[in-house]
């Protein structure tokens, strides 16, 4: 019989080259058992509700392709063009071995085995191969991390970094150990073809012991190694979303008066946000016309949150560290929880492979101490002790830092020493200088948001995008009071109200006034207090004793007396501004009121705000002010409401005088209003506002 003359259609299907004539060669000189041995077909893997090795059609059923697109491969045409190509296969690797003596084989000196030369080592292409390593039992269920997705995923990126030979050599003796559960020679096979065939012969973690028992026997440990560390941040960074949902889940509700717990994702609302800055207070009034401050930026595009970190951002452009500002309210804390449940919930950002929130309130905690920064992430992040080195990590690592403003201690970028050891401790001080620089994870992300402010602390050499978060626009409000309020005639009875006064309908541009407002509702619908208030001074004033509170995180506390003579100066110095018609707080304004506590009115008690102004070509200048015109109308007439003095009591102390005060403020109104006024419509609009509002709580 000539060589190749081998009538493949009448060996029985499965067998192959081991169903050759039993070994026996008649008019041949060589041996098939010597040359290329396959082992009798072994009883199957128990791989659950499956039929027995012998049904041939639902055992091939078991054995589709896993993952990836899984083509129709049961007709009985299909399997025998595939086993002809098979035995053609084999007879190529017999004419090879016998009639080509290329440098890929030697023989020994009674050419009773041939052996094909890998690398540095020789492997047997013929003769009797090793046992097959025995599948473990495997008692224990998997981690639940170990998914059909990632062990393909995992699998295919370790034998990519195989060479070519050698990935023919792990596909010989692949089907040489487990010929009956692979069916058919995986040599043809492409590497995506190849991983399908191992994942829909064998259950996930038989898949991945085949492949590391195979890989140590080739002497590749260096790839068992990466495998089993690419199963280690699998398992870090299941946790790590689990731990993450678990915190950021719910609604961080910023009033005073904590109501029932609410799913963030059933609340959320997109934030108006713009690449760059566009400075400038929202100038819009129910009555007077403000004229907007005269910005140097020009207007920036909006950006979404899938933008933030988006993968354009940081291969196309390069960028690795973000800035996100925003005056109080304006939802920048908002827009981290989104897009931190995003990532732990797979929503989005799936190119970033570890994301780790490092909040200033947290950070406040290690100040004084010495510490390394993997250190600092096995105390917030246990699950991270599991990786051998996160510098070393596969894709993007993110740190997000949120609210720079909170961090009780000032930063010195100037003459702080450079540090770069990662793993080295040094004063927390130098650490977290070093790490908004940039010097201690060079391939990370940063991501730091701050009011305005205290952005000014952060490099220009650490920061590569700005970015500013504006809150709400109209149709976001709308939608905000919607997903609030499950119920639609109570969504649409507060949403009326809001657009009732234009006053309201103005500030709830700031989520954090939205929040207050909807608290107020909740209250009325659920019979908790009784009505609303009649005016929208009590509103301000909830929202006031809101940012108060959230001072705590920001200074050390002050006794009621403090609290009450940094009110009253910032009362003043709104008041010394409305009579200049301004809304800009001048220097002037400032020691009249309170003195040199800016840095206290805009980062820490939030009623104030920065901006940067050109007045002339060549000229810029810093301009502070309220955060919105009617809080300074607000602040400067704080002491003349009888729900004020309730509401704020704490602060002010005795109250046996207001009763007089609110009487005084009455006459001079009207006596103001009295007065010949009518070139200025809008001033008497404004005085007869200000008038309801004493007459209707009082």
């Amino acid at each position: 019989m000539e060589l190749g003359d081998t009538d493949s259609d009448s060996l029985p299907f499965g067998e192959g080259v081991s169903g050759r004539g039993g070994g026996s060669n008649e008019g041949g000189n060589y041996d098939d058992d010597d040359l290329y041995y396959i082992p009798e077909r072994r009883a199957s893997l128990d791989l659950g509700q499956e039929s027995s090795p012998g049904d041939g059609a639902q055992w091939w059923s078991h054995c589709q392709p896993a993952v990836l697109s899984y083509t129709s491969m049961g007709s009985d045409e299909e399997r025998n063009r595939e086993q002809s190509m098979e035995d053609q296969d084999e007879s190529r690797v017999l004419l090879e071995s016998n009639g080509s003596f290329s440098s890929d084989y030697s023989f020994n000196s009674d050419c009773e085995k041939t052996t094909r030369k890998i690398g540095s080592k020789a492997h047997p292409v013929c003769g009797h191969p090793k046992k097959p390593p025995l599948l473990s039992d495997f008692t224990e269920p998997p981690h639940p991390s170990l998914t059909l997705a990632f062990t393909f995923q995992a699998i295919r990126e370790t034998l990519e970094k195989m060479p070519e030979v050698h990935l023919r050599h792990f596909k010989e003796t692949l089907w040489r150990s487990y010929p009956q559960s692979l069916i058919a020679s995986p040599q043809s096979m492409d590497l995506l073809d190849l991983v399908d065939r191992i994942l829909g012969s064998f259950n996930i973690q038989g898949s991945l012991q085949i492949v590391k028992n195979l890989l140590e026997e080739m002497g590749q440990e260096q790839l068992v190694l990466n495998l089993q560390e690419l199963c280690v941040q699998n398992e870090v960074r299941f946790e790590l979303r689990q731990n993450l949902k678990c915190k950021y889940r719910d609604v961080q509700e910023d009033s005073a008066i904590q109501g029932e717990k609410k799913l963030f994702h059933d609340i959320f609302t997109d934030l108006h946000m713009t690449k760059g800055l566009d400075n400038g207070p929202n100038v819009q009034h129910e009555y007077r016309n403000i004229e907007k401050l005269n910005s140097y930026h020009k207007p920036e595009p909006t950006i979404s949150s899938e933008d933030i970190f988006g993968s354009n951002w940081i291969e196309k452009k390069c960028l690795k560290a973000l800035l996100m500002t925003g005056m109080a309210g304006t939802g920048k804390s908002m827009a981290v929880q989104k897009f931190i449940l995003d990532w732990a919930e797979e929503r989005s950002h799936q190119h970033i492979s570890f994301l780790f929130p490092l909040p200033f309130r947290e950070l406040n905690a290690f100040q004084g101490s010495e510490i390394s920064m993997l250190q600092l992430l096995n105390q917030l992040y246990p699950e991270t002790k599991k990786l051998k080195d996160i510098c070393a990590v596969g894709g993007h690592v993110l740190f997000v830092l949120d609210g720079l403003d909170e961090y009780t201690q000032e930063l010195d970028f100037q003459y702080t020493e450079i540090w770069c050891d990662f793993k080295e401790a040094t004063s927390f001080h130098v650490l977290l200088v070093n790490f908004l620089r940039g010097n201690l994870f060079f391939s990370g992300l940063l991501w730091v948001t701050s009011r305005p402010l205290r952005s000014k602390w952060m490099p220009s050499e650490g920061v590569h995008q700005v970015a500013e978060v504006w809150g709400f626009t109209d149709d976001q409000k709308v939608e905000y009071f919607k997903r609030r309020f499950t119920d639609p005639v109570h969504a649409g009875r507060v949403i009326d109200y809001v657009n009732s006064c234009k006053t309201l309908h103005i500030m709830c541009h700031l989520p954090l006034f939205c929040s207050v407002l909807s608290q107020l509702w909740e209250r009325r619908f659920t019979g908790q207090r009784g009505d609303l208030p009649q005016s929208i001074t009590p509103i301000y004033t909830q929202l006031l004793l809101v940012l108060l509170s959230k001072r705590r995180f920001r200074a050390p506390a002050r006794s009621p007396s403090e609290e009450r003579n940094f009110l009253v100066g910032l009362g003043k110095t709104a008041w010394l501004a409305l009579e200049q018609g301004q809304v800009k707080i001048t220097e002037a304004h400032q020691k009249a009121g309170i003195g040199g506590a800016m840095d206290e009115a805009v980062v820490n008690s939030g009623l104030c705000t920065e901006f940067t102004v050109k007045q002339f070509v060549m000229y810029s200048e810093t301009v502070h002010c309220f955060i919105h015109s009617t809080v300074q109308e607000y602040m400067a007439a704080l002491m003349a409401s009888k729900s004020n003095v309730e509401l704020l009591k704490h602060f002010i102390g005795s109250t046996e005088n207001w009763p007089s005060v609110v009487k005084d403020t009455v006459a001079l109104i009207k006596k103001k209003m009295s007065e010949k006024l009518q070139n200025h419509p809008e001033t008497r609009a404004l005085l007869q506002s200000c008038l309801d509002e004493l007459t209707a709580e009082n």
